[in-house]
C-alpha cells in the first residue's frame, strides 16, 4: 500500500508539471477549453469548463498507475470524460500513447493539426519526475489491491485555473480565489465499506517566483488503515509561522474558524458569522477548502449545498483521517445531537446515489463538514444547530 502511495505522489506531480506547462502560454491554453455535455455540467456554475489539461492529468495518473500495478488502472474514476470532438466534428478518445510521438500524433488530431502545441504538451506528458517522502520510504504496509478504488479530480477549480489570476492576496493565509484555488486530488477508498485510506492533494500553484513568474507547487498526503495513521504536513502550515500539527485541540472557548463556497445559502453564513465572528472565509475550490482544514488554517470547512462529489472530497477525507479528523455529512449531523454520543455520519465512497444521474450520481448529497478535530467539531455543531433553531431542516 506504500508503495501505492509513493507512486500516487509521484504521478501527482507529473500532473502538477502538465497543470503548470499548460498555463505557460496563453495562446495554447485558449485552444484547450471545451464546454462540458450537459449531463457532465456541475450545476453549481453557469459555465463549466473542460480542459484538455483535465482530460491528460486524469489519463497520465490512470496510465501509469496501470503500468506499475495492472489492474489498478480499471478501478481509477474521475470527473472527466476522455472523448473530444474536433472543427471536423471528428470524436476522439484522448488516452496515454506508448510513445511521446504517438501521443503527440493522437493530441494534433484533438487540436486540430496544431504540431507545435501537441508536440509541447506530448513532451510533458511523457517526462519522468520524481517525487518522494523520506517518511514513505521506510513505511511498509501491506494491504490486498483488490479492494482498493481510486477517485481523482484532474484538476479542481478548473475556473480559477483557466481565469489564471495570480496576483491575489490572501486573508490570513486563506486565498478566496485566484491559482493557489487550484488542486489536483487523488484519493483511495475501500471499495468494500467505502472508507477512505489514502490521499494525495498536490497544489501545483502554491507560490510564484516574482523574478522569474514560474509557478513552484506543494504536495500533501495522508494515509489511514487498520491502526496506522501517518500525514506530512509542511513546517510553514501557518499564517504565524508557527507550526501545526494534528493536535487542533486548542481551548474550546476559542472561537471557530470556517472556510466557505462564495454561493453558501445567507441561512448558514449568517448562523456562520454569529458563531466565528470575524473567522468566516470565502474561496473557491472544494478541493482547496479541505486543504485549508488539513493545513490549520481554519477549523471547519462547511458546504450546505450539493454539488461537491465524491472526487471533490476523497483525498482531504483521508489525509484528515490521518489526522484524526475527517470529513462528515452536515445535514445528517444537524439532525442529530452530538451529546448522543453516536458515531458521526462519515462520507462514504463506494456507492451511487439512487435515482441519480450524470454527474449526481456522486454527489455529496448532505453537503458536508470537514474538520481536524472532533472534539472542535463537536462544539461547533451545538453552535449551529443552536444558531440555526427551527431552520435547521431547510438548509
Amino acid at each position: 500500500m506504500s508503495d501505492i502511495l509513493r507512486e500516487l505522489l509521484r504521478v501527482s506531480e507529473k500532473a502538477a508539471n502538465i497543470a503548470r506547462a499548460c498555463r505557460q502560454q496563453e495562446a495554447l491554453f485558449q485552444l484547450l477549453i471545451q464546454e462540458k455535455k450537459d449531463a457532465e455540467k456541475n450545476k453549481k456554475f453557469a459555465a463549466d469548463f473542460k480542459t484538455l489539461a483535465d482530460v491528460l492529468v486524469q489519463e497520465v495518473i490512470k496510465q501509469n498507475m496501470e503500468n506499475k500495478f495492472p489492474g489498478l488502472g480499471k478501478k481509477i474514476f474521475g470527473e472527466e470524460s476522455n472523448e473530444f470532438t474536433n472543427d471536423l466534428g471528428e470524436k476522439i478518445t484522448v488516452e496515454l500513447q506508448s510513445t511521446e510521438e504517438e501521443t503527440a500524433e493522437l493530441l494534433s488530431r484533438v487540436l486540430d493539426g496544431n504540431m507545435l502545441a501537441s508536440e509541447a504538451l506530448a513532451k510533458v506528458v511523457h517526462q519522468d519526475v520524481d517525487l518522494t517522502d523520506p517518511t514513505l520510504e521506510s513505511l511498509e504496509i501491506k494491504v490486498p489491491q483488490d479492494i482498493l478504488g481510486i477517485w481523482v479530480d484532474p484538476i479542481d477549480s478548473t475556473y480559477q485555473y483557466i481565469k489564471g489570476s495570480a496576483n491575489v492576496k490572501s486573508n490570513q493565509g486563506v486565498f478566496p480565489s485566484g491559482l493557489q484555488c487550484v488542486t489536483i486530488l487523488i484519493g483511495v477508498y475501500d471499495i468494500q465499506t467505502g472508507m477512505p485510506l489514502m490521499g494525495v492533494i498536490n497544489q501545483p500553484f502554491a507560490s510564484q517566483n516574482l523574478t522569474t513568474l514560474r509557478w513552484k507547487g506543494q504536495c500533501y498526503w495522508g494515509l489511514s488503515y487498520m491502526g496506522t495513521n501517518i500525514h506530512s504536513l509542511p513546517l510553514d502550515t501557518s499564517s504565524d509561522g508557527e507550526t501545526q500539527t494534528e493536535n487542533s485541540d486548542v481551548e474550546l472557548s476559542c472561537p471557530f474558524s470556517a472556510v466557505i463556497s462564495t454561493s453558501e445559502n445567507e441561512t448558514i453564513k449568517a448562523a456562520l458569522l454569529r458563531i466565528c465572528r470575524g473567522g468566516v472565509f470565502p474561496a473557491a475550490g472544494a478541493g482547496y477548502k479541505s486543504l485549508c482544514v488539513v493545513q490549520g488554517l481554519v477549523d471547519i470547512y462547511i458546504f450546505s449545498e450539493d454539488t461537491t462529489y465524491k472526487w471533490d472530497s476523497c483525498a482531504a477525507h483521508a489525509i484528515l483521517r490521518a489526522m484524526g479528523g475527517g470529513i462528515v455529512d452536515m445535514k445528517e449531523c444537524l439532525a442529530r445531537s452530538p451529546e448522543t454520543g453516536l458515531d458521526l455520519p462519515q462520507l462514504l465512497y463506494h456507492t451511487e446515489n439512487k435515482g441519480a444521474s450524470g454527474v449526481d450520481l456522486w454527489a455529496n448529497k448532505g453537503g458536508l463538514i470537514a474538520y481536524r478535530s472532533r472534539h472542535r467539531l463537536d462544539t461547533f455543531l451545538s453552535c449551529l444547530i443552536q444558531n440555526l433553531g427551527p431552520l435547521k431542516t431547510q438548509t
